[in-house]
This record gives C-alpha cells, structure tokens and sequence, in this order.
C-alpha cells in the first residue's frame, strides 16, 4: 500500500509541477510622443487581447475593438488606434484625436563602437 500512495503521489507532484510551469509570456512595450504633447506606454501580452497603458500617471487596461483595419483599444474615456501601417493615435481626456510616434530610447539600444 506504501508504494500505491507513493506512485500516486509522485504523480500527483509531476502533473503540478507541469502545469505550474508556465513559459513566460511574450511581451511588448513601446512608448509613445503625441503631437499635443501627451506621452504614454502601452503593454500587449500574447495570451491577452487587450492593452495596457500608462497614460497621465495612471495605469488604464483598454479592451480591444472590433475594427476594419488595423487595431483599436478603448475604455476609461480613452481611444487608442493603430493602423496596418503602425500610424498610431490617441485621445483621451475629451481632447481631439492627436497622431503619435514611437519615441525611441536610445539609453536601451546597444551602442555601436
């Protein structure tokens, strides 16, 4: 009977242990310079569908929207969209819709001898 619960529990411990080890999920930051002055950095996982700013100090998870072309993320009074080609636009805050860029970080690239 000792070996039974011995099997049944190294069983047990090996089905935890593989589904509690998990791959770290893919990631993408960037960070954005509106035309209006605004900056923000938006987060998108792969197991997840929608987007994750830092918008104005606060932290805002938009849900994805259904669209035409590209993609567009909404919630909390703000609208994110990104088009095929990457033109991206933000509004929030009641402002007009304004055009942004990815603001490259040249503290994280690496530098060329």
């Amino acid at each position: 009977m000792n070996r039974h619960k011995a099997i049944v529990l190294a069983i047990a411990m090996l089905a935890g242990g593989i589904s509690g080890a998990r791959q770290a999920e893919a990631q993408t930051f960037r960070t954005y310079r509106c035309v209006d002055g605004t900056q923000f950095i938006v987060g998108f996982y792969d197991e997840d569908n929608r987007a994750f700013l830092q918008i104005d100090g606060e932290p805002v998870t938009l849900a994805k929207r259904l669209t035409l072309s590209g993609a567009r993320y909404s919630g909390a009074g703000i609208t994110l969209r990104i088009d095929k080609t990457g033109a991206t636009t933000v509004r929030h805050l009641k402002r007009p819709v304004t055009a942004c860029a990815v603001m490259e970080r040249p503290e994280l690239a690496p530098r060329l001898q």
